[in-house]
């Protein structure tokens, strides 16, 4: 078996907590150069674009990475990553970390295993508990991805704090929780995508004994959710990047920016970015199940080591 073997004790609540946390952002330093090519394929054909979107085209994942580079620089790749680490920190130690706790909470006293009915409940639970809490992160984030800066060009903001106070200030504090409903939908949704489906396919592995309880398991487990959490929430997330991104004004709510989109560029821009949508979210999953599974297990071993008489 490859990596730390199985506790004897179950990893406790704040072990889960912390483990999600610092496995997303791992997993975030990995992916997120796929995230930002992501997000600036899904605003590309905007009907009101910024001057510098209309002198910039980019066509699939790998072309966007390379335009990006030679346009703004290979910093521009990790644009928002401060917000996007301090939005995993928050965000997937609720959504993740909780999960188990809030699935527990949601069983049958006397049943051994969870529905898929309690599990999507508890999914769904803690994605919105999550999009609360973190939503202002996640907009500025958006921001300094969409953000194309020529390299002769100026920034919108100067940092992340200035962002946050800048968005404050221009657009209200309301301003930054823009699109919460629809993120709240969209990571609902992924939450599902996401938890349930490689709990299940973990445990169905698990249980036909066709893995063991190990790495090739949990990369397995982690991929099949990656895909799952990419087709179902696509359109959504789409949804979202364009109205978080957009200027004040542009769309009167999340719902006026779907027609504008299906009316200006029919169905199919809802799965704008598919594809670095999928390779994001199918490696980003794979890293983070990963290193949360070995994460636990190492928590869960030194906390024994410290409580064990030396």
């Amino acid at each position: 078996m490859v990596g730390l073997k199985p506790t004897d004790v179950p990893p406790t609540a704040t072990v889960k907590f912390l483990g999600a946390g610092t496995a997303a952002c791992i997993a975030d330093l990995c992916t997120f150069p796929l995230d930002t090519a992501k997000v600036r394929l899904q605003i590309q054909g905007e009907s009101t674009p910024t001057e510098s979107m209309k002198t910039v085209q980019y066509k699939g994942v790998f072309g966007t990475i390379t335009t990006m580079v030679k346009t703004e620089g290979p910093k521009s790749l990790y644009n928002g990553l401060v917000a996007g680490l301090q939005r995993q920190m928050s965000f997937a130690s609720i959504r993740i970390g909780l999960y188990d706790s809030v699935k527990q909470f949601y069983t049958s006293t006397g049943s051994e295993n969870a529905g898929v009915l309690t599990r999507l409940l508890a999914g769904c639970t803690t994605g919105a508990m999550a999009v609360t809490c973190a939503q202002p992160t996640d907009v500025v984030k958006v921001r300094f991805q969409a953000h194309v800066r020529l390299t002769d060009g100026t920034k919108r903001y100067s940092g992340t704090v200035d962002a946050y106070k800048t968005i404050a200030k221009e657009e209200g504090v309301r301003g930054l929780w823009k699109g919460t409903l629809p993120n709240i939908t969209r990571n609902a949704i992924v939450n599902c995508g996401e938890m349930v489906t490689y709990d299940l396919l973990k445990e169905t592995l698990l249980n036909y004994r066709l893995m063991a309880d190990g790495f090739l398991c949990h990369f397995a487990a982690a991929l099949g959710a990656g895909f799952c959490a990419t087709v179902v929430a696509s359109p959504i997330d789409v949804v979202k990047t364009r109205y978080m991104n957009s200027t004040p004004g542009q769309y009167k709510n999340a719902l006026n920016c779907m027609l504008t989109m299906v009316i200006l560029e029919g169905p199919a821009a809802f799965y704008k970015g598919f594809t670095p949508s999928f390779l994001r979210l199918g490696s980003w999953n794979v890293v983070m199940f990963v290193t949360y599974e070995q994460l636990k297990r190492a928590m869960m071993l030194a906390q024994e080591a410290w409580a064990s008489p030396s």
